[in-house]
């Protein structure tokens, strides 16, 4: 088996020739990525259902919008907090992913991680793929890999999320932002 070069902490933004509905224009954190598979969070899937109705105790810290995000189509019944913590070291109840991104331990007291946040957001479900599933998606040209900043977790218009994505890359990718989104109707 070859080893795998971990991609944690960096985004895949789907290509538009991507056909999976689930990942339509999707923006994925990559939170985990190695040799047993890889998981991560779609950053542009905002759903209607506010953060206090589902986690009262969180819903005051969730940054704006203040909803829950589809992270993905795998468990849609579970929740993942991320966090943005400036600084070296973390409080207790949240652990770095990558830079100043971490994951927060939502059994966590919330007043415990208040003072610390730079921002919270919280996922309904994940974005999963088996051994080396990911892997092929990258060869068939499913996913563009670009490097993360800490504003992408809390992007305040997550719909812009994948143009703005595209648009900040110094390559012929930033083209890729004015794609439209049916081009049959050009």
């Amino acid at each position: 088996m070859t080893e795998v070069s971990s991609l944690t902490g960096r985004l895949l933004v789907a290509t538009p020739a991507l056909a999976d509905p689930n990942f339509d224009r999707a923006v994925v954190l990559l939170l985990d990525h190695d040799e047993e598979g890889s998981l991560g969070v779609v950053l542009n899937r905002p759903t209607p259902v506010g953060v206090g109705d589902i986690l009262e105790s969180w819903g005051g810290l969730a940054g704006d919008p203040g909803v829950v995000f589809q992270g993905g189509p795998v468990s849609l019944d579970s929740a993942l907090g991320l966090a943005v913590i400036p600084g070296d070291e973390g409080p207790l109840g949240w652990r770095r992913v990558h830079g100043a991104i971490g994951l927060v331990d939502l059994e966590t007291p919330p007043e415990l991680l208040a003072r610390a946040l730079g921002s919270l957001r919280i996922f309904a479900g994940y974005a999963g793929w088996g051994p080396g599933q990911l892997e092929n998606e990258l060869t068939e040209g499913a996913w563009y890999v670009v490097e993360s900043e800490p504003g992408d977790v809390s992007s305040p218009r997550p719909e812009r999320l994948w143009r703005a994505v595209l648009r900040r890359q110094r390559s012929e990718l930033a083209m890729v932002a004015t794609y439209p989104d049916d081009p049959s109707l050009n």
